[in-house]
């Protein structure tokens, strides 16, 4: 049971690590590249990185963050390690909250909205568009990225906390 625990702790903490990364890259760097081209272009471009960031890999590391945080936690609970196992289950919720909730509410909304515009080749219509769009949904992916940041810290705490009680 210790290394399936072990196994679960690390892939909590990988994955996290690796979906964070993705939101920071997103607000830092993927965002403000495009809102310094041409709105069409920047349409053009966001809507084919919406189409493939939708592929297995990044949807099971998406997904399964709070499915590994919540299988450590029952796992140290089962081995009574309280504290610990409390801290992956926070886990989870604060991504389940904070990360896979502002996703469905607000920027799968957006990108599923910026898809059903039409032609970027419109250059007043996609400028319009993309105003609207980038500010809006860099703030909320940033708070993704927060939230992503707190629930790594949160397994972090839980593999500490596990640590010192095993000591």
């Amino acid at each position: 049971m210790v290394i399936l625990t072990v196994l679960a702790a690390t892939v909590t903490l990988l994955l996290a690590a690796a979906v964070t990364g993705v939101f920071f890259a997103f607000s830092v760097s993927v965002l403000p590249g495009l809102d310094a081209v041409g709105a069409g272009q920047a349409v053009a471009s966001m809507r084919s990185i919406n189409e493939k960031i939708l592929n297995p890999v990044f949807l099971s590391a998406f997904l399964g963050v709070p499915v590994a945080a919540a299988a450590t936690g029952a796992l140290l609970l089962t081995q009574g390690h309280r504290a610990a196992g409390l801290a992956f289950l926070a886990a989870a919720a604060v991504y389940v909250l904070g990360v896979i909730a502002p996703t469905a509410a607000v920027n799968v909304p957006m990108n599923e909205t910026l898809a059903a515009l039409g032609s970027p080749d419109d250059a007043e219509r996609a400028a319009r568009a993309w105003v609207e769009f980038s500010p809006r949904w860099t703030r909320w992916n940033s708070l993704r990225g927060a939230f992503g940041g707190v629930t790594l810290l949160l397994a972090a705490l839980g593999v500490h906390l596990w640590g010192r009680a095993v000591r």
